[in-house]
């Protein structure tokens, strides 16, 4: 079990801290945001309990999700989130989400992100397979997951009763042996 760490050229990606609540509430809070995430908007009061359920959260335990923070380095604020899931039965399979504040999309944020994570889960932490569950609507998530090499798998017609009606999610996922 260990606390996250990794660098990249723009980004630091960590564990959430109690000082990323203001920015962490201005996106969560986000109705266009949360569109076509498993979570709808969040009060304030919410994003303090969960960002303390966080702050110390070990990655590695199998079946439990772990969200982290994408903080943007020249100005320390945090512009995004992300989330690792270990299978429940095998530490060699992960699951994985992100979500980009609507204040710093379009940057390449979330490229830059999932690349470093992914370089990570395969080369430091024997990854074999990394899936990631998405929104049929979702397109700029669909178009992300594809430019970086994951293929769709999947396709669930209306398997998900999702924010008042049901949804369809495509199913994509990266083999270690695949990755660049």
């Amino acid at each position: 079990m260990e606390k996250l760490l990794i660098h990249t050229d723009r980004l630091l990606l960590r564990n959430l801290q109690e000082s990323d609540l203001e920015n962490f509430f201005i996106y969560r809070s986000n109705h266009d945001v949360t569109k076509y995430q498993g979570f709808d908007v969040m009060s304030k009061e919410e994003c303090i309990t969960f960002i303390k359920s966080q702050t110390n959260k070990l990655f590695g335990n199998l079946g439990e999700w772990v969200q982290f923070g994408i903080e943007e380095k020249s100005f320390g604020n945090l512009v995004g989130d992300f989330a690792i899931k270990l299978n429940a039965h095998d530490a060699r399979l992960a699951e994985i989400g992100i979500t980009i504040s609507h204040l710093h999309q379009q940057k390449g944020f979330a490229k830059e992100t999932l690349t470093a994570v992914i370089n990570w889960l395969f080369h430091s932490k024997n990854i074999h397979r990394i899936t990631e569950i998405v929104d049929v609507e979702n397109t700029a998530s669909i178009k992300l997951l594809q430019s970086i090499g994951f293929k769709q798998e999947g396709h669930f017609i209306e398997n998900i009763f999702f924010k008042g009606k049901w949804g369809s999610e495509y199913q994509f996922a990266l083999l270690k042996r695949d990755w660049k």
